[in-house]
């Protein structure tokens, strides 16, 4: 009995720490949202509520606007995986007779008869079973039901056949009703723990203002305030209501920066679990340039992406003097960004890196230290009679062998091959932070400045980079010292003949 209570407390935590999370946008002036609600809500989609400014609700994945998401939380203790037959079973969701998609059809009938306006969304730490149809079906992008793969013309005997006839016998509907259920209905799988959970608040709070909780504490007072809200009927809160609420309660103080911050995210391809939608006040999706993480049109890299990168980016930083900057994108497009904000860009900038967790990377993150691994160089001599040189970095892993291969099959015009690989070897974990980073970019703009300056000249660089890109985005910020440079783009899934690709060139 007591750890079933400690798995139903661990759950409301989760649901908890999520309403909190969504909450705290309405204390964020360029927030689209309008209300939030604690145990709001159609059964079984009753979490949490969120609804939208009108002219600033989010599209769906048709393109349509979402002005309400109603949540509903199924965290467990341990590991675990689903299908599409558990959306029929009651006891997926610990009820005894009506199951999630029944509720679902209760929901969407009454709140979104016509199929719009509207998302159900199931957050579960749960995974959904690797051969089971469902994982076809769930759009990473949006977490939405594919409809397009859901009704493929196939008869109930195929594969996507079989799924539509357990769900429509189910509700006893027909397609098209059907459709309109699954057009509503989303699925958003989370892999964070409630102390990455935790985490992620601290850093929102500190960004609207909020009173934070040391992290070497083991309470988390947000977790129960929220339920004593709830017992006094005060769980439902637009922007105003919410800040008159913290400030009775004393949950606003000064951010600890004084500097108005602002956090961004720029997308070129889906990752399969963050949702950057809900961490960033201001978001540029460029995933309909590519296919997965290949561009449709080569063309596109100069003519349509990079423009966007570039109003995106000169808004947001008339925006705010400090940015928080968010990345599910190219190395090529990191190294973009840094030649936008530049070193004389008057803006501060932290910039999320993932490894070994999730955390906030700046150029003064943490105090030097002489135990970091440095650059060795290694210059190869190829064409004396040129004035481009090509650049490879080797952190996360060696990337020599394949640059060499690329230039002296597409490149032979290159002068030099310059190798930057850490002294102790590439390892994914090898760059210890943003000062670190930081530290690597200028050690390799130096040594390209004393080639320039003591050897020879240089029109053109070339530049292919393993590492992470806090590393490829402070190198961005010396393009100027750079000079023209173009990047290139590694097939890491080995779709298009493997090796390297252009992509942008940045003069």
């Amino acid at each position: 009995m007591a750890r079933a209570n400690i798995a139903r407390r661990q759950g409301d935590d989760f649901q908890a720490r999520l309403f909190w999370l969504y909450a705290s946008y309405l204390l964020d002036q360029h927030s689209p949202m309008a209300r939030v609600a604690y145990e709001t809500g159609p059964k079984s989609f009753d979490d949490i509520l969120i609804e939208y400014q009108s002219h600033a609700a989010p599209p769906d994945h048709e393109g349509k606007p979402i002005f309400r998401r109603h949540i509903q939380c199924k965290w467990h203790t341990t590991g675990g995986s689903f299908g599409y037959a558990d959306l029929i079973d009651p006891a997926f969701i610990n009820a005894q007779s009506s199951s999630l998609l029944q509720r679902a059809h209760q929901a969407q009938s009454t709140h979104a008869p016509d199929g719009s306006g509207c998302r159900f969304e199931l957050k579960t730490n749960w995974r959904i079973h690797p051969t089971d149809p469902l994982i076809e079906l769930v759009r990473k992008e949006s977490d939405a039901i594919d409809q397009d793969r859901l009704f493929d013309g196939t008869t109930d005997r195929s594969r996507m056949g079989q799924v539509r006839k357990l769900w429509r016998d189910h509700l006893a509907i027909d397609e098209q009703a059907l459709a309109s259920v699954t057009r509503t209905l989303s699925i958003a799988e989370t892999s964070e723990s409630l102390t990455e959970l935790r985490a992620r608040l601290d850093e929102r709070f500190a960004g609207v203002g909020m009173k934070r909780v040391p992290t070497n504490r083991t309470s988390f007072f947000y977790d129960d305030l929220i339920l004593k809200l709830l017992a006094q009927g005060r769980a439902k809160f637009d922007r105003d209501s919410f800040r008159a609420m913290c400030l009775q309660e004393g949950l606003l103080q000064q951010p600890d920066h004084s500097l108005p911050s602002l956090t961004i995210g720029i997308r070129s391809f889906m990752h399969p679990i963050d949702n950057l939608e809900d961490r960033c006040e201001r978001m540029l999706n460029l995933v309909p340039y590519f296919d997965g993480r290949y561009i449709r049109n080569p063309a596109d890299w100069e003519h349509r992406i990079l423009p966007d990168i570039r109003a995106f980016i000169t808004s947001a930083a008339n925006s705010a003097d400090l940015l928080r900057l968010i990345l599910d994108a190219h190395a090529s497009l990191a190294f973009a960004i840094g030649s936008i904000l530049n070193v004389k860009s008057g803006r501060r900038v932290q910039i999320e890196q993932r490894t070994a967790g999730r955390r906030f990377w700046s150029t003064d993150d943490t105090p030097s230290d002489t135990s970091w691994p440095n650059f060795l160089f290694d210059e190869r001599p190829r064409n004396q009679n040129s004035l481009e040189i090509a650049v490879a970095v080797s952190l996360t892993h060696d990337v020599s062998g394949a640059v060499r291969t690329f230039i002296e099959q597409q490149l032979p015009q290159v002068r030099t091959l310059l190798h930057c690989q850490p002294e102790t070897g590439p390892s994914q974990l090898l760059v210890r932070s943003g000062r670190h980073a930081w530290q690597l970019a200028e050690a390799l703009v130096q040594r390209l400045h004393a080639i320039r300056t003591t050897s020879h000249p240089i029109e053109h660089v070339h530049l292919f980079v393993a590492g992470p890109n806090a590393f490829t985005f402070f190198l961005g910020q010396h393009q100027q010292v750079l000079g023209a440079t173009s990047l290139y783009e590694w097939d890491f899934d080995n779709q298009r003949g493997g090796g390297y690709s252009p992509s942008l060139s940045i003069l």
